[in-house]
């Protein structure tokens, strides 16, 4: 009897903002990995999900939306994007119905030259007609002529085991890189953080989400809770009243929405501590992106 070879692979999802990237990381790997809310620059950081079978592994890496850079913390964003261009064993390019097909051209002219496999995913299908889309495949087929083209509807989960198969197929052979029992790279803290950023971006207006970052200070675990303490920063002080609200409501209000998540997130009770900080310009500053985990050139 012929042994079965193991499958491993670097999967970069890849594309613009808002559509659709971290719901369809979330339903390619199975579990709720990245945050989604309607509001661009939701993801920040690349973030890895891992899906393991008993002769493949996958490492799916969901990506900052691409953008033109106004702050040093977008360019951080930006090159992560770009890096994930260069790494991935195969990438999905993800577009949707609503979006012009020559929004940002030069990333494009960048997958473009990828060396690797590029899936072009158009999401959304389910918003249009079928000469709609038909049109749309043909515009995407001149502007990437190597990839493969794909409808699909993450939200709806059509013709995601499709994707599922042409990744499987495209995957070199290779032992994991992981353990075996590994969801992700990423830490509890960083969990944490994302949960309590995902309230924000879905409570506030405005600039308050996108001068927010979250800094998990204590995780203490016991087997039946966890004892979280987290410091909410901000950039000017008016940002902090707003974020706290008046007599600390609006701060109580989207501790209560993180705790419940963590909760069902990690399986256990937590008890959430939260604070709010000012740190002038932040998203500006090379020394507190280092320190919040951002990789910026220097």
């Amino acid at each position: 009897m012929t042994e079965r070879k193991h499958k491993s692979g670097f999967v970069n999802i890849t594309g613009n903002p808002n559509v659709g990237k971290s719901t369809l990381m979330n339903q390619l790997v199975g579990e709720r990995i990245s945050i989604i809310t309607s509001k661009a620059q939701t993801t920040r950081h690349r973030i890895t999900g891992i899906v393991n079978t008993e002769d493949m592994q996958i490492v799916y890496s969901d990506t900052p939306g691409v953008l033109r850079p106004n702050y040093k913390l977008q360019q951080s964003m930006l090159n992560s994007s770009e890096s994930a261009l260069g790494d991935a064993d195969v990438l999905l390019y993800v577009t949707d119905t609503v979006e012009k097909t020559d929004k940002n051209e030069a990333f494009l002219q960048k997958v473009q030259q990828a060396e690797c496999p590029v899936l072009l995913l158009i999401n959304k299908v389910d918003l249009v007609d079928q000469l709609t889309l038909e049109r749309l495949v043909e515009q995407w087929r001149v502007l990437l002529p190597k990839a493969e083209i794909i409808p699909v509807a993450a939200l709806m989960k059509f013709n995601i085991e499709h994707v599922r198969q042409r990744i499987a197929d495209l995957l070199p052979e290779s032992p994991p890189y992981f353990e075996k029992d590994a969801l992700t790279d990423r830490p509890a803290r960083f969990f944490v953080a994302e949960i309590i950023r995902e309230k924000i971006l879905l409570y506030y207006q405005r600039e308050i989400p996108y001068a927010v970052e979250v800094v998990v200070e204590q995780f203490d675990e016991s087997p039946d809770r966890i004892h979280i303490k987290t410091v909410i920063i901000v950039e000017r002080e008016t940002q902090k009243g707003i974020l706290i609200g008046h007599r600390g409501q609006a701060l109580k209000k989207v501790g209560t929405m993180a705790r419940k998540d963590m909760e069902r997130f990690f399986g256990r009770k937590i008890f959430l501590e939260m604070f709010v900080k000012m740190e002038k310009n932040w998203r500006n500053r090379d020394s507190m992106l280092k320190t919040f985990g951002y990789q910026t050139e220097s």
